[in-house]
């Protein structure tokens, strides 16, 4: 069975978890995550992962299984959801990709070129310049090789600023082979769907999830979680870990977090609408068009 994956994007808080299980639960699908954060282990709350009951009643795949000390490549993503697609089609079930980290989708759909292999003395030596200088000289670095890339990303994500200009710094002919690589793995039809929620209505979502996030206790999964774990740049942790050493007050946390993350959610939306061949719909129109465009029943 090959009816080809529905990608769900869109930004965060958009609805795309809830709406994901609906259609998995409609269509006899199984959700694969595409979130760099919900990939980690204990930290449903900051992630906004999907609950126990999701779960429960939709097999999830790449959802929660990483220690949040351990990295975890783009590359390393596609490959990873692409045997999970070849499985899940053998098993005579369909397939929805769920998640908003748009090099993920990328990575996934063969829009970008990866390294085949890590260059640990590349590697040292961008770990070198992060300890020398500050992030915004890194992206800017990043922004002279990709400035696609570089728009994407926030400064201050040091991580992904390092891994990002790690792949940029790699010779062609690397990534040539790494993407070769990938492609000839599998190939399958997605399509790409970015869910069109009005901007203001995004924004009052962020600050109902805020605000539900405090309650269910982030500041506390955030210290559990530690400020060195690779997971920790997520949006939400360092807030609430400054909140947590008294650098701020939980009127500035709430403020803080919330802003954050509705500069996350338009970065995410500048990102898909660079992504070719992504439909913008609103929820609604979804079902639809998986319907129409991939002939799903």
């Amino acid at each position: 069975m090959n009816e080809g994956v529905l990608v769900l994007t869109g930004p965060t808080a958009s609805g795309k978890t809830d709406l994901a299980v609906a259609l998995a639960k409609r269509f006899g699908a199984e959700i694969i995550g595409a979130d760099s954060r919900q990939i980690y282990r204990n930290m449903p709350i900051g992630t906004a992962a999907p609950d126990d009951s999701q779960r429960a009643e939709v097999p999830h795949h790449l959802v929660g299984f990483l220690d949040p000390q351990e990295r975890y490549s783009a590359g390393r993503f596609a490959r990873d959801a692409r045997a999970i697609i070849r499985d899940v089609h053998a098993r005579g079930r369909r397939v929805i990709v769920v998640g908003g980290t748009g090099f993920y989708v990328r990575a996934l759909t063969g829009d970008v070129h990866l390294a085949s292999q890590y260059d640990e003395a590349l590697r040292e030596r961008l770990a070198h310049e992060a300890r020398m200088h500050p992030p915004e000289f890194l992206h800017e670095w990043l922004r002279a090789h990709d400035a696609v890339r570089a728009q994407a990303l926030d400064p201050h994500d040091t991580y992904r600023v390092l891994r990002a200009l790690e792949v940029a710094l790699t010779p062609r002919s690397a990534r040539d082979e790494g993407e070769n690589a990938l492609q000839g793995e599998h190939t399958v039809r997605y399509l790409k769907v970015f869910l069109d929620v009005p901007l203001a209505e995004n924004d009052h979502r962020i600050t109902l999830r805020t605000d539900a996030m405090l309650r269910a206790g982030l500041v506390e999964e955030a210290e559990r979680v530690g400020a060195e774990a690779v997971a920790a740049t997520a949006v939400g942790y360092p807030q609430a870990l400054a909140f947590a050493r008294g650098w701020s007050t939980l009127p500035e946390l709430r403020e803080t977090l919330a802003r954050a993350t509705r500069r996350y959610a338009r970065r995410q939306r500048s990102w898909f609408r660079r992504e070719p061949e992504t439909r913008w719909l609103p929820p609604e129109d979804v079902e639809r068009s998986a319907r129409e465009l991939l002939g799903w029943s």
